[in-house]
Formats: structure tokens, sequence, C-alpha cells
């Protein structure tokens, strides 16, 4: 049990690495919580800040994911899929509601795929595939996102990890679809800022 108590804390540590807040703060002295669409993640990054420093983000994003199951790989060499779910889950909920910024964060899809990269490269591979094609076929990343977390569910299953860490590929898409349903309200009345006119338009929201 101590040993699982670890592997969450050092997920949800590495989870409350807020980069598009950092980077925010660094490079373009504005709150990202304040702006857009009010949460600290990558897809905000790109509508407010544009789409290089949103693919930095979101790049970021991945890579602290990846890099706190590597850790715990190397920690606890014994440690079986349920503890890299554990910590994988744990970052998304760091990434989500960081202590230090009074728990509003992101909505943890660029840590879900770096979950994935972490736990089975392949599996990292297709979920960034099944994003992708969703996102640019609907024109929405809300939806490609929804898409990834029911991958998540899938290959879970697929894999026979066990029930644990199905319930946890569950929660994970729960948490996802609960924070996601903003946008969803927002494609449904066609208020939702598209990929296209993201990535057209030539004026940020800050300059």
């Amino acid at each position: 049990m101590e040993k699982y108590g670890l592997i969450i804390l050092i997920g949800y540590l590495f989870g409350c690495l807020q980069w598009s807040y950092i980077l925010g703060k660094v490079l373009k002295k504005k709150d990202i919580r304040t702006l857009g669409g009010g949460n600290a993640g990558a897809s905000n990054t790109v509508t407010v800040f544009g789409w290089k420093m949103g693919v930095m983000v979101g790049i970021l994003d991945i890579l602290k994911a990846i890099i706190s199951i590597l850790i715990i790989r190397y920690l606890f060499k014994s440690t079986n899929i349920l503890g890299l779910y554990l910590n994988g889950t744990s970052v998304i909920l760091g990434h989500n509601y960081p202590f230090f910024m009074k728990f509003k964060g992101g909505k943890g899809t660029a840590s879900t795929v770096g979950m994935l990269f972490g736990i089975d490269y392949r599996l990292g591979i297709l979920g960034i595939l099944v994003i992708l094609i969703v996102a640019l076929a609907t024109d929405y990343i809300a939806l490609g996102t929804i898409s990834l977390v029911t991958f998540f569910i899938l290959a879970t299953i697929y894999k026979g990890f066990g029930s644990a860490c199905i319930l946890l590929a569950v929660f994970i898409a729960l948490q996802s679809i609960y924070l996601h349903i903003p946008n969803v309200k927002r494609i449904l009345s066609k208020d939702e800022v598209s990929i296209r006119n993201t990535l057209k338009s030539k004026k940020k929201v800050v300059s």
C-alpha cells in the first residue's frame, strides 16, 4: 500500500506541472485561466496564444505523463500494470486539479495521450491517430478527445489489463467527458471555435 501511495503522489505532482500556465506567465505575462475557454490546457492555449505555443504545451503535457511512468518503472521494477495506471491517472488528476492553482487546471487530454505512451508506445500512437482523425474529420478537438478516451477503455479491455485498470480507464473517460460538456453544448449551438477557424485566424486573443 505504501508503494501505491508513493506512485500516486509522484503522478499527482508531475501532473501539477501546468505548462500552459507557466509558459503563459513567462512568455506572455498572462494567466491562461482568464482567457479563452478558461482552462489551463493545450487546446485553450492554441485558441488564445496560437498553434505554435499550443503544440509546445501539448508536447510538454504528454512528456510529463511519460516521464512520470518511466520513473515509476525505474523505482519499482516489479510494478504491475495497475501501478502504471494509478500513476497515469494521478498525473491526469494533477493536471486537472493542481493544488497550487486552487484546483483549476486543464482537461487532461495530452496527459492521457502521455499515459498511453508510458504504458505501451503502440497505444500512444494509436491514441494520437484516433484523436487526430476524429478531430480533423469533425473539425472539433473536443470530439477527438471523447473518441480518445473511448479508445482508451476499449484498448484496456482488449489488452486484458484487468477490472481495476478498466475502472480507472472508465473514470478517466467519464471525467474527460464531464469536463468537455460545455464544449459539446457549444458545438450543438454552433458556438464552439472549430479547428479550421482557429488555424486560419490571423488575429490572436492575446498579441
